[in-house]
């Protein structure tokens, strides 16, 4: 695709519009950048990168003939591509990519691809890293927080690439073709973008659109969408199954995690070996190791990875034991879904610190998930009490509350035994206390390494 020369529009001044422009700017393309926020300060914009710099910026809205003027326009994942001005210039023949597809074509090199509602960060960094243990150039980018385009430019014909990718970003591919691809499961999100379930499910499943014979999709066989979508592809398809034995692929038996050949079975790991946790981290685990077995790794190099791999910062994250008690920083778990897949992942009785910001939510879903296994519930911030009346209602009455984190986690402390494990996973956002669930869960963990053993 010839993009010097070319008027392009680009939609959205966040990080995938920096890259954008600063990618498009290298191919000596004709670039505008469009700020659908009316009341954005242009000179403003144009200090969050060298890459806005002599290039016009146009805020709020632009006429329709302008639109039509164009011959691409690069949408940031966040664009909705049904909105009044992207259809506008679709209808006028306008080519509409996203910055995946624009980086897409601007690289070399090999890629890997995740989807899923659920676990693509966890799964994208595994797989990263068990391909830098293997490859010499590895980029890991996307929805992971770094954009495509932003190293494009740095790729060559042996990298390979690691991309978590959006049902927005996939939205706007064209010829985006992953040599292996991963859709992890698909559950019902996003309703909002994209209206129906059934194109939630279609977006999800174009990742693999582009996809040939002799490349390879990597699907939850448990997810009964996808596994009926499996027999629908030309590509080969490798399932992983954490409920049953299969005579081809990747399943979770007991506490062994096998691959399976034609009925013959090898063992990759025994879970207890892991740093993850949980059910949903053994299917990102075996996701991940499909991906890199069809990529060519062998099963050692992968190995090396998955014992010292640790959980994604702040998400059911292991921080360190002291006198026998383990410490988990879950500070993403800000809402009930989230956490309840936090106590799930623990494999003793647990000491939980909830509560935070009042987001309007119910908690019975997350009390009930208790199920024996959280043996006390320290709660803090704004939600504490609400929390607290829900728990009793459900007959949960070992609760404490605490003024700060820090008493939170020191109550805890003092009441674990050996063999027990502390869990932060609040179930609620962190607004009331912290800036972020980032800054939440740093502080946990810098209270927990200060405790006195």
């Amino acid at each position: 695709m010839e993009f010097q020369g070319k008027k392009i529009l680009v939609v959205g001044s966040g990080i995938s519009g920096v890259a954008a422009c600063g990618l498009l700017k290298e191919e000596k393309a004709d670039v505008v950048l469009f700020e659908g926020n009316k009341d954005a300060d242009p000179e403003e914009i144009r200090k969050k990168s060298e890459a806005f710099a002599d290039i016009p910026i146009v805020i709020g809205e632009m006429a329709d003939e302008e639109l039509k003027s164009f011959d691409m326009a690069v949408l940031s994942p966040g664009v909705p591509t049904d909105i009044p001005m992207v259809c506008t210039m679709r209808d006028a023949g306008v080519l509409i990519l996203g910055e995946i597809e624009l980086a897409y074509q601007l690289s070399k090199g090999k890629v890997l691809a995740i989807t899923g509602t659920n676990g693509k960060t966890t799964t994208t960094a595994l797989v990263g890293e068990i391909m830098k243990n293997y490859f010499a150039d590895v980029k890991v980018v996307g929805n992971i927080g770094i954009p495509y385009t932003s190293v494009a430019r740095e790729t060559a014909e042996d990298t390979v690439t690691v991309a978590e990718i959006s049902s927005f970003q996939l939205e706007t591919t064209q010829e985006f073709t992953p040599e292996v691809s991963a859709i992890l499961n698909i559950t019902p999100d996003h309703l909002n973008r994209h209206h129906t379930m059934e194109c939630y499910i279609r977006v999800k499943e174009s990742i693999t659109k582009n996809q040939t014979a002799d490349q390879t999709c990597v699907l939850n066989y448990e997810d009964s969408v996808l596994r009926e979508f499996g027999k629908t592809l030309h590509t080969k398809v490798v399932y992983f199954s954490s409920k049953r034995k299969l005579e081809n692929g990747f399943y979770l038996d007991g506490e062994n995690i096998y691959y399976a050949t034609d009925g013959k079975a090898e063992l990759v790991i025994n879970v207890n070996d892991l740093n993850l946790l949980g059910v949903h981290n053994y299917e990102n685990v075996m996701a991940a190791t499909a991906m890199a077995v069809s990529f060519g790794v062998p099963l050692e190099k992968i190995r090396e990875v998955l014992v010292r791999f640790q959980a994604v910062e702040h998400r059911i994250e292991y921080v360190t034991e002291k006198r026998g008690v383990r410490f988990y920083n879950d500070s993403k778990g800000t809402n009930t879904d989230a956490a309840i897949q936090g106590i799930r992942a623990m494999n003793r009785k647990t000491l939980l610190i909830g509560g935070g910001y009042d987001k309007q939510s119910e908690y019975d879903d997350w009390i009930e998930a208790f199920d024996g296994k959280v043996k006390k519930l320290v709660l803090i911030g704004v939600t504490a009490q609400k929390i607290a009346e829900c728990a009793r209602r459900h007959g949960f009455t070992d609760i404490e509350f605490a003024d700060s984190l820090e008493d939170a986690v020191t109550i805890c402390y003092q009441n674990a035994e050996a063999g027990d494990a502390v869990l932060l996973s609040p179930a609620c956002a962190s607004w009331d206390m912290f800036k972020s669930y980032e800054e939440r869960g740093r502080i946990f963990k810098d209270i927990v390494r200060n405790l006195k053993e």
